[in-house]
């Protein structure tokens, strides 16, 4: 079974990060794995990326273009590639060696027709103290509640999921009308929206391996307050925004807001009585103003995308 993974970049910003990502994925323990970089449109990083790759048979580059955002140059990936399977990695991510072996093994053991793992924090700055780990996912990075432990989920992050290609393919790949990171916009959710219409022509989710990982790099400036203030009230749109591409979407933010308040906040209340601190009492608080805020954007999205 082949494995091609997609990587898509645009800025020489990033190169670096990007080298550090392609490289994971080609020292992965499982050998039959290929390398598929898309460039969104900026010549000078696809001449860096030629220079530096372009020798390797292994791999395969392309450019757009022009800038066309992160979920088009995905599908424009998913079309290069030649493997069984399709995977995707972010430009600013490290794939764990064995990364391509945990997914190959979903898809032989447990007859699955995508698959992912969990993502882990790469704090490049040092972690923030004040941020509970119920709300990693607004990094980028798989928070506490998400899963007990390997099994079926509705989707795994959009940087650590892969697909059957065929079933990839006769799904029409990634819906480039649901936003992604195109320049400044907010809108997210382009793998739960895939992954909805997975279930609804198959009947079937991602296969979840806590084992298959892929470390997530947090930069400086999404460790800010003022950051994750912003991140927290557009993801509440984005969910809201997805409620109109997939029917009963919010489903799982339902439950996790039911964990905040059932499990997560007991915990740290237990947790003060027993042991009191100022971090864990700050967690708490910031847990309570995050939750706020992406109700309050949900609420915003609403005249936007009724029915």
């Amino acid at each position: 079974m082949k494995v091609s993974v997609v990587i898509c970049t645009y800025t020489l910003d990033m190169y670096e990060h990007f080298r550090e990502a392609a490289d994971s994925v080609l020292a992965q323990t499982y050998d039959d794995v290929e390398l598929v970089v898309v460039v969104d449109g900026t010549p000078e990083v696809y001449d860096r990326v030629v220079e530096d790759y372009g020798d390797r048979e292994d791999t395969v580059i392309a450019c757009n273009d022009e800038n066309v955002g992160l979920l088009a140059s995905r599908n424009r990936g998913a079309k290069l590639a030649s493997g069984d399977v399709v995977a995707f990695i972010d430009d600013d991510a490290v794939a764990d060696e064995a990364w391509a072996e945990r997914l190959v093994r979903a898809y032989e053991e447990e007859d699955a027709i995508a698959a992912g793992g969990k993502m882990t924090p790469k704090w490049v700055a040092g972690k923030p103290s004040f941020l509970p780990e119920e709300f990693y996912w607004l990094v980028g990075v798989t928070h506490r509640g998400f899963a007990d432990g390997p099994g079926e989920v509705r989707n795994t992050f959009g940087s650590n999921i892969s697909f059957r290609a065929d079933v990839f393919a006769e799904l029409g790949g990634f819906d480039v009308d649901v936003g992604g990171r195109k320049g400044d916009k907010n809108l997210q959710g382009g793998e739960t929206e895939l992954c909805a219409r997975m279930r609804e022509a198959y009947g079937q989710g991602v296969w979840y391996d806590p084992e298959a990982e892929v470390a997530h790099k947090v930069f400086e400036y999404r460790t800010e307050f003022q950051w994750l203030v912003d991140r927290a009230f557009w993801q509440g749109y984005s969910k809201r925004a997805m409620e109109s591409f997939v029917d009963e979407e919010g489903g799982k933010e339902r439950e996790f807001l039911g964990y905040l308040l059932l499990t997560a906040t007991p915990n740290y209340v237990r947790h003060l009585i027993s042991s009191p601190s100022p971090t864990v009492l700050k967690r708490l608080g910031v847990l309570y103003v995050l939750t706020a805020l992406v109700g309050l954007g949900y609420a915003y999205a609403i005249p936007s995308y009724s029915a």
